[in-house]
């Protein structure tokens, strides 16, 4: 398919639509870098393309290019993830005190997205708010059990606030998961 779309292209260098295509085409076949440049192409000519603005922001957002991935975030409209990204891409760059303010918003309208509920408490434990910071990891935990280091963590930080029994429960829960400290 990605040759069709290629010759396409060659016939028209102006024709976004193949350059979405063979973008989309491209990522599929796990061609991620063939896919970065298709989608740039197209977004030169059609700033505007909803459906590119969303492939280069998740793109970005991947493959660690928080600022990148903000700005497109920024651009689209209809992007329902594009809070998220926002929100994970600033705690991806460390600036913890944006970071929140956004992951707030995102829980406050889903309460079930355990990796951002995850990323919430990570962001306090790395703002050295330790007591806020343990609600939002039981809440994760809640949303998804299967992660034994969020378990793990969640244990580190009992115990460093003294609270030995849940210490004891959360270390024992992510033992039965499996967690193996490297």
């Amino acid at each position: 398919a990605a040759g069709y779309f290629d010759k396409a292209i060659h016939f028209n260098s102006n024709y976004t639509a193949a350059y979405i295509e063979n973008g989309l085409v491209n990522k599929e076949m796990r061609r991620i870098d063939a896919a970065m440049q298709n989608f740039m192409k197209a977004y030169g000519l059609d700033p505007d393309n909803e459906t590119v603005i969303k492939e280069l922001m998740e793109l970005n957002y991947h493959y660690r290019q928080f600022q990148k991935a903000i700005d497109f975030a920024q651009k689209c409209r209809g992007c329902g993830n594009k809070d998220r990204i926002i929100a994970m891409s600033y705690f991806g760059m460390e600036d913890y005190g944006k970071a929140e303010k956004i992951l707030l918003e995102v829980v406050s309208k889903n309460d079930n997205d355990a990796e951002v509920i995850y990323t919430l408490a990570r962001t306090y434990l790395e703002m050295g708010l330790e007591a806020k910071a343990i609600p939002y990891y039981e809440k994760a935990i809640a949303a998804d059990g299967t992660k034994s280091r969020w378990s793990f963590e969640l244990g580190l930080l009992y115990y460093n606030t003294d609270n030995y029994k849940n210490a004891v429960v959360y270390f024992n829960k992510a033992a039965e998961q499996g967690f193996i400290r490297s």
